[in-house]
């Protein structure tokens, strides 16, 4: 005879006194992804105008991350934070941390040449440099690595097929990247950014100079690049940001407001101020 118990605490024991293991009903736990980026209490200023208040935040690693908020809020100050950018505006600083692993990226003793090729950038107007296809591909391999002639052109070809755009240009490699469509050249500008094996990629408004098309070829490449690289895009469209992206954070007049689910920030905010700027009620 078993001794039958309904809760799942109580060790059940059978007629041979052997124990009978306990069940749980439910989903197992859901582990949290692994952060590729963490913030604590990151401020930042630009001469006397402080642009960032005490910022603290996990960016995840390998996921696509949405930051909006109305213009001026310091969405694109702190992308800008990530690679060190902001370095070369006169008066700007910055406290706090900014962790990538074991490493402070605020410290004077990082190196931004090196932090620049593991966090690599595309702005909102695509800037292909003035040389060929190839030439912009390959600037950056031949800046930071050893290759010989045909390791350069399978990177270089590795990266403009990862960019989705190979098919396009592989016939004039040679020819000026600027007679690109504006589409293809922001694809260039991804092809250039991860041929230098990047851990992260940002992405500051890349689409806001596109037409639908190309807007959409963006779109679809980061969500095939989200398995390889971490993403961060600012964008100020908000369909893009629930379309695109894993997690959505807001911010407003330099603060953070709301981090979390893209889904949930889009339909269940917490915050009364999220719900008014995702239902456009201002912006």
């Amino acid at each position: 005879m078993s001794i039958v118990s309904r809760d799942p605490d109580i060790q059940l024991m059978n007629d041979t006194c052997e124990p009978i293991p306990a069940t749980t009903a439910g989903p197992p736990p859901v582990s949290k992804p692994e952060v590729a980026l963490r913030l604590n209490n990151l401020s930042a200023w630009y001469g006397d105008f402080q642009a960032l208040h005490s910022i603290t935040l996990d960016i995840p690693k390998n996921q696509v991350t949405a930051f909006i908020g109305p213009s001026g809020c310091g969405k694109s100050t702190l992308l800008r934070w990530f690679n060190r950018m902001n370095d070369t505006i006169l008066g700007a600083r910055a406290s706090g941390t900014l962790q990538m692993g074991d490493q402070d990226l605020l410290s004077s003793r990082t190196d931004v040449v090196d932090l620049r090729r593991r966090v690599g950038i595309v702005f909102q107007k695509p800037n292909p440099f003035p040389k060929s296809i190839f030439e912009n591909v390959a600037f950056g391999p031949r800046l930071h690595m050893k290759l010989g002639r045909n390791e350069l052109n399978e990177l270089v070809e590795w990266a403009l097929r990862k960019a989705s755009v190979w098919q396009e240009v592989k016939d004039r490699l040679h020819s000026p990247a600027v007679g690109l469509s504006g589409g293809q050249q922001q694809r260039l500008c991804i092809a250039r950014a991860i041929a230098v094996g990047p851990e992260m990629l940002l992405m500051d408004e890349p689409c806001s100079a596109l037409d639908p098309a190309s807007t959409l070829a963006i779109e679809n490449l980061m969500d095939e690049l989200r398995s390889q690289y971490t993403i961060v895009i600012v964008t100020h469209n908000m369909q893009q940001a629930s379309r695109c992206s894993d997690r959505t954070v807001f911010f407003f007049e330099g603060r953070l407001i709301e981090s979390g689910d893209t889904e949930l920030m889009f339909t269940k905010p917490t915050e009364e101020q999220t719900e008014d700027y995702v239902r456009g009620r201002f912006g």
